[in-house]
């Protein structure tokens, strides 16, 4: 019998066999994953501050018989779970911060739950429930089917600019991992066969001289004149970088009265490109920038590096492989009132830029880069890696939105999260049980990295910037 075990494995029949079953036992436990999504959608913390998050996608884990290793890399609300032993070692991440401003019911019109309050705009409190729940799924199945492996949760805070996968990389909790699998919400259904924007983000703060604006202006020098003459340097320098490059930022800090000459201001910036080594250049221009300003208004600047992520390094041959395990899942369907929700949602869009009714398809992997960044691109580069796009979203509904956090806060979000847990699954499925798809993933990885080392961009001595949303 063991012998005819490790010829199906060697194969991949035992793991197809599998699957069926495997869908249908997810069937009746979604509801229960679904409460934990809307569970997290109401505590919408905040990255580096996902305490009662992260605690209970933690309490799951340990329930289902995983071992917790917390406060990886310094970081709280970063922690692994882990089932098995051996090889393959195959990864799930889960994402569960929020972001700030975007406090929304479940309603197709703006309705803040709290006004100015942080909310699931990106819908990570479906990417860490569905993560959650395919990871227990697969360790039940790992244990009934006695499958060799170690199966991995990546428990991975403030992805929204904190870049907490890049500190955890530093802690070395990935350095055993053969595959890497990751899903993200999206209004549509595929394997994310494209890149994404590497991107650098800093806090440039000002220090000048504060005086009375009326009667001692000569004495005063303005922080915020040198914040103002870095951003208007910085706007003539957009005509000057390549076409795909991305810089955005808002002023935190501009001072405290108009009658008072400003001794501190405070720019929190962005940049973005395709290739991290092009985003070099660009961020020494940047610099130049704030440099040029603060000589100009004679007041002094410091530059607190915040976080980088590099863009993703795309994988042919996992793509291939959840492409083939989404469309045996399937899309999502709406229900009569579902659809009059979206219908109703749609129309505070300015355009509609899907049909309703793609949520039901799957898309083919296709190439290209978006205009997103992720921390996620970071592991892309250091070991193979795939990630899922599941419609938790209506149709044109785009991310960072007062109604993706409408969406991903009910049904339509839950439903979605069930496609990709199922996906994540029955792709896992495929890994353990067949050495070759691992192997084919490794070499994938190998090909499209063509030799590059991964380096972080986050200078070594700078510890996770636990309060850069505070």
């Amino acid at each position: 019998m063991r012998t005819l075990t490790f010829a199906l494995l060697a194969i991949g029949l035992l793991g197809a066999d599998d699957k069926p079953a495997l869908l249908q036992k997810m069937n009746s436990r979604a509801a229960h994953y679904g409460d934990i999504s809307r569970q997290i959608w109401e505590f919408a913390e905040l990255g580096y501050q996902e305490q009662k998050s992260a605690a209970l996608l933690k309490a799951e884990l340990r329930a289902a018989g995983f071992t917790i290793a917390e406060n990886i890399g310094g970081i709280p609300t970063a922690f692994t779970a882990t089932y098995g032993q051996g090889k393959p070692v195959i990864g799930i991440m889960g994402e569960y911060d929020a972001l700030p401003g975007l406090s929304q019911d479940t309603s197709p019109e703006r309705k803040p739950l709290v006004a100015g309050a942080p909310g699931h705009g990106c819908g990570h409190n479906l990417l860490g429930a569905a993560s959650l729940f395919a990871a227990v799924t697969l360790k039940e199945w790992m244990a009934e089917k006695k499958i060799g492996g170690t199966l991995r949760f990546y428990g991975t805070p403030a992805e929204e600019g904190g870049s907490g996968k890049v500190y955890m990389l530093r802690a070395g909790v990935f350095k055993d991992v053969d595959t890497v699998l990751s899903w993200h919400p999206s209004d549509t259904n595929g394997a994310d066969l494209s890149s994404s924007l590497a991107i650098m983000s800093a806090k440039f703060k000002f220090f000048g001289k504060a005086s009375h604006a009326g009667t001692a202006n000569d004495v005063g020098r303005s922080a915020l004149d040198g914040l103002m003459l870095t951003a208007n340097a910085i706007e003539y320098l957009r005509e000057h970088v390549p076409d795909a490059t991305r810089i955005h930022y808002v002023i935190t800090k501009g001072g405290s009265a108009p009658n008072i000459i400003p001794d501190y201001a405070e720019l929190y910036l962005y940049a973005r490109n395709p290739s991290m080594p092009v985003l070099d250049k660009i961020w020494e221009r940047i610099l130049k920038c704030a440099q040029g300003g603060a000589l100009a208004s004679e007041t002094r600047v410091e530059v607190e590096f915040v976080s980088s992520s590099y863009n993703t390094l795309p994988n042919d041959a996992l793509a291939a492989l959840v492409d083939k395990n989404m469309r045996i899942v399937g899309g999502v369907t709406y229900t009569a009132e579902e659809q009059r929700f979206g219908e109703a949602l749609r129309k505070s869009l300015p355009e509609a830029t899907k049909p309703m009714g793609s949520q039901e398809s799957i898309t083919a992997p296709r190439e290209g880069f978006g205009t997103f960044s992720t921390d996620a691109g970071d592991v892309s580069w250091a070991f193979p890696m795939v990630q899922i796009l599941a419609a938790t979203y209506v149709p044109g509904v785009p991310a960072h939105s007062w109604q993706s956090a409408a969406c991903s806060g009910m049904s339509i979000g839950r439903k979605g999260m069930v496609v990709a847990a199922k996906s994540l699954v029955l792709t896992a499925v495929d890994l353990f049980t067949n050495p070759a798809e691992v192997a084919a993933a490794k070499a994938s990885f190998d090909k499209r990295r063509a030799g590059f080392e991964y380096r972080s961009r986050v200078p070594a001595d700078n510890k996770p910037p636990l309060d850069y949303r505070k």
